[in-house]
C-alpha cells in the first residue's frame, strides 16, 4: 500500500463542516469503546452491528449522516485498539496492557472513508465528499500525481486535520519495486548522539538537531501560550502558531531521514543495523530529548521500506555487547560511555568507540543471516508501506505552484 497525502482547500464553512464529520467519528468510536466495556460488544462482527444501531438512534441525529462505510472505518480502530489489549494481555506484557480509552479533542484529529463517500475530479485535482455532512468540494494541492493509478485502486481516503491546515491521505493498492545494479559493498551502522551514526567503513554523518536548533522559537511561543487566557481567542492563535513550529521541525526530521536512508539503501547490497528499544532508551530523562529527536526508529523504518523497494536485505540485530567485543579478535574489552576509542589489550587493536560497534553489527549480520538461511527481521514498525509522505518521487510533480494567500 502507498500513501499519498496533498493539502486541501476550502472556504471556511466547507472546513466546519469537515470537523463536524471527524467529531462524528471520533463519537463512533468512542461509543464502541464504551458498549465494549459494558460487554455488549463480543467481536469485529458486533462491532459493525452497532454502527448500524447508532445510525438508527434518533438520539444520535448526526451519526447517520456520517457515511456508513466511514462508520465502520471508525469502529474497525476501535477494535483494533481492543485487540491489542487482549494480545498484550496473552503475551503478558510487563507493565501496562494499553486498555482502550476514550479519544477526547485533539487538532491532529482524521476521519476516514473507505470506497464510498467521495469523488475524484477526472483531472485528479478536485475531491468531493458525498456524505450527509455535504463538505462540498476541495481542491488539492500537491507534488503526487494521481493519474498512474486507477481508481479502483484507492481503497481508502483519510482527511486529516493539522494545524496548518487539512489534509487528504489516498491509500493505493500499489506495490512498488525498483531496479538497483549491485554495488558489492555491505555496510553496519552504529546509531548515536554525538553523530547520527558510523558505519563499518568509519564514515560519519553528523546529527542535524532539528529540535534543538528550533528550540529557542519554540520556548518563546511556549511563554506566549501561557501568557493567553483559557479560553479565548488569542490562546487558540498562540497554540496554533506553537503547533505549527513543532510540525516544521517533525517534517524537517522525517524529511532527512527519508532522503539518507534511501542514499544508505541504494549504496549498498546489505545494510546491518542495531535493534534498539528506543521506547525503553527515552525514559532516561537526561537523554530523553536528544534521543527523541535523532529519530532512530524513524530512520530505521525508512531503511526498511526502501530496502523492501530495493531488495535490499536489512538485518536488525542485538545491540548486547557490540561496544564492549572487539572487532579484531572477539575479545571483551570492558569501557564506559566517556572511552571514545577502542584498544584492545588482547592484539592491540584500535580503533575508533563506534567505527569498531559498526564492524561487530555487520558480523553479528552476517552471522545471522547465514544461520537463519537469509531470514531477516523487517517491518517493525507494521506500517512502513504506508510511510510515504516525505518520500521523494520520480515522477514530475504536475501542479502548478501555489499562489500565497496576502
Amino acid at each position: 500500500m502507498l500513501t499519498y497525502e496533498m493539502k486541501m482547500q476550502g472556504t471556511p464553512s466547507q472546513l466546519r463542516k469537515l470537523d463536524s464529520a471527524i467529531r462524528t467519528g471520533r463519537f463512533v468510536r468512542n461509543s464502541i469503546i464504551r458498549a465494549w466495556m459494558d460487554r455488549e460488544i463480543k467481536s469485529r462482527n458486533d462491532a459493525y452491528k452497532y454502527c448500524a444501531k447508532l445510525a438508527h438512534n434518533i438520539e444520535f441525529p448526526w451519526a447517520k449522516q456520517l457515511n456508513s462505510m466511514s462508520r465502520q472505518a471508525h469502529a474497525e480502530r476501535a477494535w483494533a485498539a481492543i485487540e491489542r489489549f487482549y494480545k498484550n494481555c496473552k503475551a503478558k506484557v510487563v507493565g501496562k496492557k494499553g486498555y482502550p480509552k476514550f479519544k477526547k479533542y485533539q487538532v491532529r484529529a482524521s476521519v476516514e472513508y473507505k470506497t464510498s463517500g467521495w469523488k475524484l475530479s477526472e483531472d485528479r485535482r478536485y475531491l468531493t465528499f458525498t456524505d450527509g455532512f455535504q463538505a462540498g468540494t476541495f481542491k488539492l494541492w500537491g507534488s503526487r500525481d494521481l493519474h498512474f493509478y486507477q481508481l479502483k485502486q484507492i481503497k481508502r481516503v483519510r482527511v486529516i486535520r493539522k494545524h496548518d491546515g487539512y489534509y487528504a491521505q489516498f491509500l493505493i493498492d500499489h506495490t512498488r519495486e525498483e531496479d538497483k545494479n549491485l554495488t558489492g559493498t555491505q555496510v553496519g551502522i552504529d546509531l548515536g548522539l554525538n553523530h547520527f551514526y558510523t558505519n563499518s567503513a568509519g564514515e560519519k554523518v553528523d546529527n542535524p538537531r532539528f529540535l534543538r536548533k528550533g528550540e529557542r522559537k519554540i520556548k518563546k511561543l511556549q511563554r506566549r501560550l501561557s501568557r493567553t487566557q483559557k479560553g479565548s481567542q488569542n490562546r487558540s492563535k498562540a497554540r496554533n502558531r506553537l503547533g505549527r513550529a513543532y510540525l516544521k521541525v517533525s517534517r524537517r526530521r522525517n524529511d532527512w531521514a527519508c532522503k539518507l536512508a534511501q542514499r544508505v539503501i541504494q549504496s549498498h547490497d546489505l545494510v546491518a543495523i542495531e535493534n534498539l528499544k528506543v521506547r525503553n532508551m527515552i525514559k532516561n530523562h537526561k537523554l530523553a530529548k536528544s534521543i527523541a529527536d535523532a529519530a532512530w526508529y524513524k530512520f530505521r523504518e525508512w531503511l526498511e521500506y526502501f530496502g523492501s523497494i530495493y531488495g535490499v536485505p536489512v538485518v536488525a540485530v542485538e545491540p548486547a555487547y557490540t561496544s564492549q567485543n572487539c572487532s579484531n579478535c572477539g575479545e571483551i574489552v570492558v569501557k564506559t560511555l566517556s572511552t571514545r576509542t577502542h584498544k584492545c589489550p588482547h592484539c592491540g587493536y584500535s580503533a575508533d568507540r563506534d567505527k569498531n560497534a559498526a564492524i561487530n553489527i555487520l558480523k553479528s549480520a552476517l552471522k545471522q543471516l547465514s544461520t537463519t538461511l537469509g531470514h531477516r527481521e523487517s517491518n517493525a514498525s507494521g506500517e512502513n508501506d504506508l510511510c510515504l509522505n516525505g518520500e521523494i518521487h520520480k515522477s514530475k510533480p504536475t501542479r502548478k505552484k501555489r499562489k500565497l494567500s496576502q
